[in-house]
């Protein structure tokens, strides 16, 4: 499956903020990428402009691809209530997510690589699908025998395990719980879901 694997620091200026988290590099060159840099003078952005730049960035930050972007607004628009906060609950709902949320892996990109290489089990089976939806009151954990993987041990020796509401963490098993879709209120990251909404409404 194709995925941008270049700098991410060069996606966190185009959006003129550091969505991937803290980034050095973004505060030694907090403008936009490109040859002129802050030289060049940029045109305003129409309302249109906007509101795909802000489908895109939230597409960044949990490194969903088009298809099935456009799957979960689908089904975020099928659901009742409001549209916008349902789309960042289905997305805050997949199992990548939760497993970079519980501070398994330190960035959403490393949690994909490990549901996709089998060292996460939901409910005690293996899953390696990154886009599994998980439902309330599925744990979340990982597999025995990649318990001592560096890369685990180091994300959760951070001290960045569960400090959201919605999720449990059992440090002795490494194991974790989805308690719930997260209130909107409770997402850190810095979204606009209305004007995504706007778009799609076109």
């Amino acid at each position: 499956m194709a995925r941008y694997t270049g700098p991410r620091t060069k996606i966190a200026r185009k959006f003129g903020e550091p969505i991937f988290g803290v980034d050095k590099s973004f505060e030694k060159k907090n403008f936009p990428p490109g040859q002129h840099g802050l030289s060049r003078k940029r045109k305003k952005m129409s309302e249109y402009g906007t509101q795909l730049l802000e489908k895109q960035k939230v597409k960044a930050i949990y490194g969903v691809l088009e298809k099935q972007f456009s799957n979960a607004f689908k089904a975020a628009a099928r659901k009742g209530g409001v549209t916008g906060e349902n789309l960042i609950g289905i997305l805050e709902s997949r199992l990548d997510n939760v497993v970079f949320r519980l501070g398994i892996a330190p960035t959403r990109a490393a949690a994909r690589q490990l549901v996709s290489h089998r060292h996460i089990v939901v409910n005690g089976e293996v899953v390696n699908i990154p886009s599994y939806s998980l439902k309330a009151g599925e744990s979340v954990g990982v597999r025995v025998k990649s318990q001592s993987l560096e890369t685990i041990q180091n994300s959760l020796g951070t001290g960045r395990t569960a400090r959201f509401q919605w999720l449990e963490w059992d440090n002795k098993t490494l194991t974790g719980k989805f308690v719930s879709a997260p209130a909107r209120a409770d997402i850190p990251e810095n979204i606009n879901e209305q004007l995504i909404v706007e778009l799609y409404s076109k």
